[in-house]
């Protein structure tokens, strides 16, 4: 006896699921703005339109698609309760939803989550669980506790009814700003570039639809290239770090996705920092990568009207506070020069007054005597400092170097 073929992907998520969830949800998430930003479309060369998903009250878009699954269950699965593993938006978007309607939401993590993370999700409300060393093993205890407890396994991205809901981010984008050429939406393993192709490509057939991945991190973009691609590494933008894309997922980006960019770190970084610079908004790396994508890719983007999703806003003060400052050494507004002294009285007086005249405010100084190889009687001094530009900087190194100062400068890249 035969069996059917299972359904395509495209057969599974409709236009008519991302409309029966927008419905759903209405309401109970905030349709977040979408604003022309002048400045990013001087800058990049051509028409960008954000769309503040990081104004949601966990701050990421997350919560469209678990607040969709919720609101799905029987009354039976509701009681049980659902599970999921996630270290990251998901699980504070499902907790808050779950909480709010009365739902029992456990949620696994690994035990190296950051303290801040299951901080952040016990505070909406979910119950959290520790188990293994990494997400594999987390989500294979989930698992393995979805059928012990008889609860509903909640995926992060390779479910319909999750994508569906992300989707409503695409409806809410196109119905502001409907002459878009194209959408460029951050990929870790799926789900918002599924849900959001899926309402995007039905309403308007020849839009452009790009995906975006770090470059540590390139599973999706392996996946339809056909490529094996090494997948790991310490990348800013830990939203879409994902090794193993859905399968689900993948099929609809294989159908409906026309190109995936790869992103450095670098351009990661600096889209953050340009994005609180000159919107005032936060966003965490992954919730950057379209913008990354698009200033990497200027010639591909040229005089387009470009639609940006900032998927995220949940970013560790401290890494945000270090992009923000190595952002600044890249743009050459900040610097950190060694210079080779005499140790004798006035010597570092003497340089000080160099950066003065030069008009460049010091902000560190670390002598060393001991570590160096430089004579006994000589040293060297690490001095940070910063400037209007990298013009201003190089002129004061100019000057030192004319009047025989051994200078040498440190560079990120």
């Amino acid at each position: 006896m035969s069996t059917a073929p299972a359904p395509a992907a495209t057969e599974r998520l409709t236009i008519a699921d991302v409309r029966a969830a927008a419905a759903r949800i209405a309401g109970a998430v905030v349709e977040t703005p979408m604003l022309h930003s002048q400045t990013l479309s001087r800058i990049a060369g051509c028409e960008i339109w954000l769309k503040f998903e990081n104004l949601q009250f966990t701050a990421a878009y997350k919560e469209r698609g678990a607040l969709n699954a919720l609101l799905l269950l029987t009354d039976e699965q509701r009681r049980r309760g659902v599970i999921a593993a996630s270290a990251g938006n998901h699980s504070q978007g499902l907790s808050y939803h779950g909480t709010r309607l009365g739902v029992p939401v456990t949620i696994v993590m690994p035990r190296t989550t950051p303290t801040v993370k299951i901080m952040q999700t016990e505070s909406v409300g979910g119950q959290i669980e520790l188990f293994g060393e990494s997400f594999d093993e987390a989500s294979a205890h989930a698992r393995l506790l979805e059928a012990e407890r008889g609860l509903t396994f909640v995926h992060p991205f390779d479910d319909p009814d999750v994508a569906a809901g992300q989707g409503t981010v695409a409806l809410e984008m196109l119905a502001a700003v409907p002459d878009l050429d194209c959408l460029v939406v951050p990929i870790g393993g799926g789900g918002l570039i599924s849900g959001m192709a899926t309402a995007a490509r039905a309403l308007k057939p020849d839009i452009g639809l790009i995906g975006v991945q770090a470059k540590l991190f390139p599973s999706m973009y392996a996946e339809i290239a056909g490529r094996d691609l090494a997948c790991g590494g310490d990348t800013i933008a830990e939203g879409i770090a994902v090794k193993a894309p859905g399968r689900f997922t993948r099929e609809i980006v294989a159908a409906l996705v026309d190109e995936i960019l790869l992103v450095e770190e670098a351009a990661l970084e600096h889209a953050v920092a340009l994005l609180l610079q000159i919107e005032k908004t936060v966003v965490e790396g992954a919730g950057a990568a379209g913008l990354a994508a698009v200033l990497s890719n200027p010639e591909r983007f040229a005089g387009r009207r470009v639609g940006l999703v900032l998927c995220g806003g949940n970013i560790d003060t401290r890494l945000l506070a270090n992009v923000l400052l190595r952002d600044l050494v890249r743009s050459g507004r900040m610097a950190r020069l060694r210079i080779a002294l005499q140790d004798r009285p006035g010597a570092l007086f003497a340089v000080m007054r160099e950066f003065a005249a030069c008009n460049v405010n010091i902000i560190e100084i670390h002598h060393q005597r001991i570590f160096t190889r430089l004579p006994a009687k000589g040293l060297f001094t690490d001095i940070e400092c910063e400037a209007r530009d990298g013009a201003q900087i190089a002129a004061l190194v100019e000057v030192l170097r004319a009047k025989g100062y051994s200078v040498e400068s440190f560079d990120l890249d």
